[in-house]
């Protein structure tokens, strides 16, 4: 069993920035990834980094634009978190040499972005994020931080007292690749999940095949609520044979959307009258699924993004890597015709509940980045939020793990305070049907009736590592079955078909129908390749439950609200309804059991209320 203060899983951004905090406050951290750390998704973030930098802007109009973009459901003392200290943290990137763009008086470089009313974005051209992580990778080397690197997390060891909120997060199990070893990780102080995004679970998306929900999973299944699950974010510039993103810093240095008769189209049909490309991003992925559905796309499919009136010079200075994407991906030279661009998947703006200093409801348990929930974005992330999301709440999430005496959080987690009961129409039974009839996968209770609660923590551990030794093993010594592609591919053609941009009742119905269907069909799954080495099958098909969890979350959450906000559009109720639903979406797992609740949203900040006002662009 190895053992540290503080493990941190996965070594994105956020991973990164959170292990170099609680190596600050002299923790003992590691971090234990199922990728190298420069391999991280963090890397593909090409957009840039919001902070309120220059006179004439200030964090409260960066918090007033969080706010408006999240469509008033993003949490006050969250929002004004992120929009105070990243201005400083951006600095501290900047003092560790992270090579950003600069002006010609040497400054650092900012250009405007969807949803802002400063140009607020700070920038290293069109690869941002592949800069951060490298930036911080060195100062993970430099500190001597200990890496377990091709290390598969599969299961938080908690306690399983009845109530989450009593529960205590012991530390973690992990599959070596690349030995096969299935080992324990014993964390003295707290546990970080740093995990990313959950993309795979559509099949077109920007996310990378790494990116399955894990952290979000496994925190669900141990017990910790997860909120706003319906809200996902779909870029709409993605290109369409792959996916791959192409970054709003187009449209954010002039770049223009045209549909098939060439015309600009979010101003010719009153999309986005005053900020047009500039508008948010479910502004604009609207409009384009509007303009295809309404036989004004191109191909039936896709619109034109035109970048070609820049210039070459101000192009390659800025966005040489899209000129690269471009050509190697869809075989069309930027520079000399229009791109084609269409909504992906991109981002979820739920996660792991957690308050604002990235704890959540059970003692020892933090989540930070893509994966947590604070909530930061509320019903729609604004570009260039997501990276200082990683490195603020990151190093909050590191400080307070490593003991860090930190104000008191004004968020609360778990079902403490005012919070309400509620039921979702489900045509089909919802939750449980995993290997075995493993009602909890990640702490909780046992299937053999053994009870935790009163257990010490290295024994909490070392039966959580009996139990996932025991569930590979049943899965390696199978010998027929389903395979996990199967299963995988349908839930995505299901979510990508009835839970994209445009959501009908009946359609969520239908996915949930398909979820289930999944679930069942999981129930003997197999896994062909029986090696103990770099065994993918074993492990996607680990993915694959974790994706089934993800989903299905996402299509009840988004069935549950009967209105329009955000990221979130339902045919049947085309608007937002305030005095309903500003409230978070909450969904507990109960032993295997989905239980839908809500909790209000914190709209009173420091100095003022922000008072819900419709939002236009």
């Amino acid at each position: 069993m190895y053992e540290h203060d503080v493990i941190v899983v996965g070594a994105g951004g956020a991973g990164l920035r959170a292990a170099i905090a609680a190596h600050e406050e002299g923790a003992d951290v590691a971090i234990v990834s199922k990728l190298h750390p420069v391999r991280s998704h963090t890397g593909a973030a090409e957009g840039g980094i919001n902070a309120a930098l220059r006179e004439g802007d200030s964090w409260k109009d960066h918090a007033y634009d969080t706010m408006k973009g999240s469509d008033y459901l993003g949490d006050a003392p969250a929002v004004e978190t992120l929009c105070k200290d990243s201005p400083k943290e951006t600095i501290q990137l900047e003092h560790w040499g992270m090579a950003f763009s600069r002006d010609d008086d040497g400054r650092v470089s900012q250009r405007p972005f969807g949803g802002l009313s400063f140009p607020r974005t700070t920038y290293a051209g069109a690869e941002t994020g592949h800069q951060l992580l490298h930036t911080m990778y060195e100062q993970l080397v430099k500190r001597g931080i200990k890496v377990y690197d091709e290390w598969h997390v599969t299961r938080l060891a908690v306690s399983d007292e009845d109530d989450p909120e009593d529960r205590t997060c012991h530390g973690i199990v992990a599959y070596d690749v690349q030995t096969g070893k299935i080992e324990a990780f014993r964390a003295r102080n707290g546990v970080i999940l740093a995990t990313g995004g959950l993309g795979q679970v559509y099949d077109h998306t920007t996310n990378a095949v790494a990116n399955t929900g894990d952290g979000v999973a496994m925190a669900y299944r141990a017990g910790a609520p997860i909120e706003d699950m319906e809200f996902i974010q779909f870029h709409p510039t993605t290109l369409p044979s792959t996916g791959v993103l192409i970054t709003e810093g187009v449209r954010g240095e002039g770049g223009i959307l045209y549909n098939k008769h060439g015309e600009r189209f979010m101003f010719e049909y009153g999309y986005a009258n005053n900020l047009g490309e500039l508008a948010s991003r479910d502004v604009v992925s609207r409009a384009e699924l509007t303009e295809v559905n309404e036989g004004r796309g191109i191909e039936d499919e896709y619109v034109h993004l035109d970048m070609r009136h820049l210039g070459e010079e101000r192009i390659v200075d800025r966005l040489e890597n899209i000129i690269h994407l471009s050509e190697d991906f869809e075989g069309v030279n930027p520079l000399e015709a229009p791109m084609p661009v269409k909504p992906g998947q991109h981002y979820a703006m739920g996660g792991v509940e957690t308050d604002e200093n990235g704890e959540t409801c059970i003692t020892g348990l933090y989540a930070a980045g893509e994966c947590a929930c604070a909530s930061v974005h509320g019903g729609n992330r604004l570009g260039g939020n997501a990276l200082p999301e990683l490195i603020v709440f990151g190093k909050r999430a590191g400080h307070h793990a490593a003991g860090k005496d930190m104000k008191e959080a004004e968020i609360t987690t778990g079902k403490v305070g005012d919070y309400e009961l509620a039921d979702v129409e489900s045509p089909v039974q919802l939750g449980e049907a995993g290997l075995g009839g493993d009602a909890v996968a990640d702490g909780g209770e046992r299937t053999d009736g053994g009870a935790t609660a009163d257990l010490s923590g290295d024994e909490v551990v070392q039966r959580a590592l009996d139990d996932e030794r025991e569930t590979i093993e049943h899965l390696l010594e199978k010998e027929d079955g389903i395979q996990h592609a199967e299963i995988r591919e349908r839930v995505q053609k299901s979510m990508t078909q009835h839970v994209n941009v445009f959501r009908e009742e009946e359609a969520l119905k239908d996915a949930l129908r398909d979820i289930r269907e999944a679930r069942e069909l999981y129930q003997d799954v197999y896994v062909a390749d029986k090696s103990r080495t770099f065994n993918t099958d074993l492990l996607q098909t680990l993915e694959t439950r974790n994706i089934l969890d993800i989903a299905e979350a996402i299509t009840v959450g988004a069935l549950a609200r009967n209105e329009f906000r955000g990221a979130h559009w339902r045919k049947e109720y085309q608007e937002r309804r305030d005095e309903e639903w500003l409230k978070h979406t909450m969904l507990s797992w109960n032993d295997g059991e989905p239980e839908l609740w809500y909790k209000p949203v914190i709209l009173e900040g420091e100095n003022k209320t922000y008072e819900p006002k419709i939002r236009s662009y």
